[in-house]
């Protein structure tokens, strides 16, 4: 896995919503609740656009959507993790132990 400021990482595209921190990356997305079906929508005002079927109601979108991210990045559900926008449709999401060139080609499927 690459670390921050190793070359792995800077052979990797720059995105502007894709973070490392460590071994872990950091997703910053934007969530569209009650949408038909959970889906990527790619990047929208410098965010990840993600659909979940689930209202904002009682944490429900927040637990599709790192259900969702944990399906297309093909990691189990505890290493995906919310870090910050529990409230917002902004949001921050750790995916531990990936490197952001795994998530980009995981996105790319």
């Amino acid at each position: 896995m690459p670390k921050r400021g190793s070359a792995d990482a800077a052979l990797a595209p720059r995105v502007p919503w894709l973070t490392t921190d460590g071994d872990d990356t950091i997703v910053a997305v934007i969530v569209v609740p009650r949408a038909s079906r959970a889906q990527i929508d790619g990047e929208h005002d410098g965010l990840l656009r993600v659909r979940v079927a689930a209202p904002p109601v009682e944490g429900a979108a927040n637990a599709a959507l790192v259900e969702h991210l944990a399906r297309v990045c093909r990691l189990p559900r505890r290493a995906v993790t919310l870090v910050s926008g529990d409230t917002s449709r902004r949001k921050r999401v750790r995916l531990a132990g990936v490197s952001p060139a795994d998530v980009l080609a995981a996105l790319r499927r």
